[in-house]
Order: structure tokens, then C-alpha cells, then sequence
């Protein structure tokens, strides 16, 4: 029978139950989405990528973070210009746009899409060290939200300093677990 199938009965099976297994206040705990429900999922499929099309789908959940981040650095940058031009809309839309952003990258890492499943700039380090590496998501998520409110306050000195600490947030992880650029 195939795993996808599995995993999928066995996810809703434990939402009806409770999930003795803690799936349930996991999810709870962290306002899960159903985005999040579907990184679980895929998370049991990946984690035993004996197949062509689970190994498919650890690529594809590769993809899918790759072109996150493409989109973070792309309202990054956006963000930079914006406030070098003194253009408080346009730093607004690119903060807006790492904010929304910010909360769906933790999910963009599951178990079975590290090195081990191809090319990739996430480091190992990421499932080895796993509650260090949410605890720096948490604090990206903070900081994309600190960046949000600054830049919908309009003054662009508060969102130089916020969109400041929001890269610092972003390096200390990018230091840790992401391989360097070559």
C-alpha cells in the first residue's frame, strides 16, 4: 500500500483521536495550518523515501523552500531600496510580504529534504540541532513582524533599525546552518 496513503490515514486518524502521540498539541501549540498539517504529512512520506515518487517529493518540498527564500530576498532587497529611496510604501510591501513569509519557512524543512536528499544549501545541522534551529525561526518570525509594524509606521529611520535587526536575525541562522555561497 503506499506510504502517502498510510501517513495520511494515520494523520487523520490521530486528529479524530487525539493522537496519542502528541501530533494533535504539536499542532495545536503552534496554530497549526493546514499548510502545517501538510508539512506533517509529507513529513512521515519523506522520512521514508524508499521510492521514486517520495523521493519526487522531497525534491519538490526542496523546490518549494528555495523559491521561499528566493521571495525573502527578493522583499530584502526590495526593502533596502526602499529605504534608500525614502519610499515608506514600498518598504511596506516588501515587509508586508517577509512577514507573511516568515511563519511558513519552518515548515519548509522537514525531515528527509537535507543534504542527504540532493544539492542543497541547508546544512545537516538543521535535524541535528532542530530545537535550536526552531528557536531561530521563532526569533525570524519576530523580527519580520518588528520589521511589519515599523514600516507601517512610516518612519524610515525605525525601519532602517528594524530591517537591520530583521538581517542580524536572518545572518546568525544563515551563519549556523546554511552553507556558504560560493
Amino acid at each position: 500500500m503506499n506510504k502517502l496513503l498510510i501517513a495520511t490515514a494515520l494523520f487523520a486518524l490521530s486528529a479524530c483521536t487525539g493522537g496519542g502521540d502528541g501530533t494533535n498539541a504539536a499542532l495545536a501549540d503552534a496554530n497549526a495550518s493546514g499548510a502545517e498539517a501538510t508539512a506533517a504529512v509529507t513529513n512521515a512520506v519523506v522520512n521514508t523515501a524508499d521510492t521514486p515518487l517520495e523521493r519526487q517529493q522531497a525534491l519538490a518540498l526542496m523546490r518549494k523552500r528555495h523559491e521561499g527564500y528566493e521571495q525573502i530576498g527578493k522583499a530584502m532587497r526590495a526593502a533596502k531600496q526602499g529605504i534608500d529611496r525614502n519610499d515608506p510604501a514600498a518598504v511596506k510591501t516588501a515587509a508586508d510580504r517577509i512577514a507573511t513569509l516568515a511563519p511558513q519557512a519552518i515548515g519548509w524543512f522537514p525531515a528527509g529534504t537535507g543534504p542527504e536528499a540532493g544539492k542543497t544549501g541547508a546544512k545537516a545541522e538543521i535535524w541535528q540541532q532542530r530545537a535550536e534551529f526552531d528557536r531561530g525561526m521563532q526569533a525570524f518570525q519576530g523580527a519580520a513582524r518588528n520589521f511589519q509594524q515599523a514600516a507601517a509606521s512610516g518612519d524610515i529611520a525605525r525601519m532602517k533599525s528594524a530591517q537591520a535587526e530583521l538581517g542580524k536575525t536572518c545572518g546568525s541562522c544563515h551563519d549556523r546552518f546554511r552553507t556558504k555561497d560560493d
